[in-house]
């Protein structure tokens, strides 16, 4: 089973493996990049998750993307959805900036 985690996942669950021992070259520029981007607390983040979540047109991999950069603005959102060609109406993607914006 796949699960997805929010860069603050990653910065917590690197930071603590840290701790415990040397971590190879790829965990130490993961947690670099963590430490850079993650603007959220890990339980923070996993709210916003679950909130995303709630929407119907919102897969958990769409919720973690959107918890990891905060979209602002239309664009932002809609750039998370392009890969996949989804276009989402002017008003889910009000619905998802609503949410993201609580936790600003």
């Amino acid at each position: 089973m796949r699960k997805y985690l929010t860069l603050s996942e990653v910065k917590e669950l690197l930071t603590n493996e840290r701790e415990k021992r040397e971590l190879n070259n790829l965990q130490k520029a993961a947690l670099m990049h963590a430490e850079e981007f993650a603007k959220l607390k890990p339980e923070d983040a996993a709210k916003l998750v679950d909130e995303l979540m709630e929407l119907d047109f919102v897969t958990e991999r769409h919720a973690v993307k959107l918890a990891d950069i905060l979209p602002i603005h239309p664009d932002q959102v809609r750039a998370v959805y392009a890969k996949e060609k989804i276009v989402l109406p002017p008003e889910d993607i009000k619905k998802i900036l609503d949410i993201v914006a609580k936790y600003i």
